[in-house]
């Protein structure tokens, strides 16, 4: 059954948001739980076949990081091997296959999201900084992009159903990062052809999206360190965590991903002091194991072989589609600060 949610209009407008998804576990035999066991267990397997990549990813981050979460961890009773834990590692397995579909992806959104075009055109102003100044220029257009990005990825339903996979982890750690769709990966798309078309140099936004990428790993780390004389200045695993929490204060806040600026500025940022978050997750249900979270945000997309049936017809749906997400984003853009989400 379709449910549909709407937002407050804004001042002559109104935009509707549809969410199609199910909400209830699926009910499968042991036929079928068998063959999405099979179906992971290839995806991981032929990744690992074809790269060590994600294996030592792990290795690497439960070195620096669980003797961390043991000797100071944020929630005590949280086990290493907490529930889901071999979901999460299974996804950073798989992360040379994943990423690999990811990159596609990637390249799709930053070309059809059109943010090279205002890249190109301060582009004159851009060859106008000095060669000492476009490091720091430049990272603050990337991660003023992202946090954007970020935020449409929260506030645009279609965009949240892949970006909700990865807030479906209900325990964070050094593991929990790692479980994303490969098609949330674009949320560094639009910075990243932004700086590029901009005049900004393949190896400096390259370095950017693996820092963020990276440090992205790391604030969800299970310490209990608050930092609190760091929070002005930078992201940390306590202002990321405010980020993850399904708490109502904490929902639609905490967008940054390196410095918390952005969200001083369009009024999206939370830090209480006299509380810490406790709980995680997202309302909606989604099942437990990487198939069906993979298949999650597809769901009720139609038959991708209707763009080679109906070419003209799947124009004018892709334009329809994209005009509505445009009106979307308008919509994020210009909501009352301190807005949440509606029931």
């Amino acid at each position: 059954m379709e449910e549909q949610t709407k937002f407050e209009p804004l001042p002559a407008e109104k935009v509707e948001f549809v969410a199609d998804q199910p909400d209830l576990p699926v009910k499968r035999g042991w036929i079928g739980i068998a063959i999405i066991r099979l179906l992971s267990l290839a995806i991981v397997g032929g990744a690992l076949y074809y790269s060590f990549e994600g294996l030592g990813a792990v290795f690497i981050l439960f070195i620096l990081i669980v003797p961390v979460e043991k000797l100071f961890p944020r929630h005590k009773g949280q086990r290493v091997r907490r529930p889901l834990y071999k979901l999460d590692i299974s996804y950073a397995l798989a992360s040379p296959f994943l990423n690999g579909a990811g990159l596609i992806a990637a390249v799709f959104v930053g070309v059809f999201t059109f943010a090279w075009i205002p890249g190109l055109m301060i582009r004159p102003l851009v060859a106008m900084i000095p060669s000492i100044a476009m490091p720091v220029i430049g990272f603050l257009l990337f991660d003023m992009i992202g946090y954007w990005t970020h935020r449409f990825y929260h506030e645009i339903p279609f965009c949240w159903k892949f970006h909700a996979i990865h807030h479906s982890t209900e325990h964070l750690d050094w593991a929990s990062g790692f479980r994303a769709h490969p098609f949330d990966g674009t949320l560094v798309a639009p910075a990243f052809f932004f700086l590029i078309a901009a005049g900004f140099s393949t190896e400096l936004t390259g370095l950017f999206a693996i820092i963020q990428i990276v440090l992205g790993l790391f604030l969800h780390a299970n310490v209990r360190f608050r930092l609190s004389w760091l929070h002005p200045f930078v992201g940390t695993p306590e202002m990321h965590h405010w980020h993850h929490s399904s708490e109502t204060d904490a929902i639609w806040t905490n967008y940054g991903a390196i410095i918390p600026h952005w969200d001083m500025i369009f009024g999206t940022y939370y830090m209480p002091k006299d509380k810490r978050p406790t709980k995680y997750g997202v309302d909606e249900y989604i099942e437990p194991n990487m198939i069906d979270q993979l298949r999650y945000p597809l769901v009720g997309m139609g038959n991708p072989l209707f763009i080679l049936r109906h070419p003209f017809k799947a124009i004018g749906v892709g334009f329809r589609f994209y005009r509505d997400i445009l009106k979307q984003m308008k919509w994020v853009i210009l909501r009352p600060r301190g807005m949440k989400p509606p029931n």
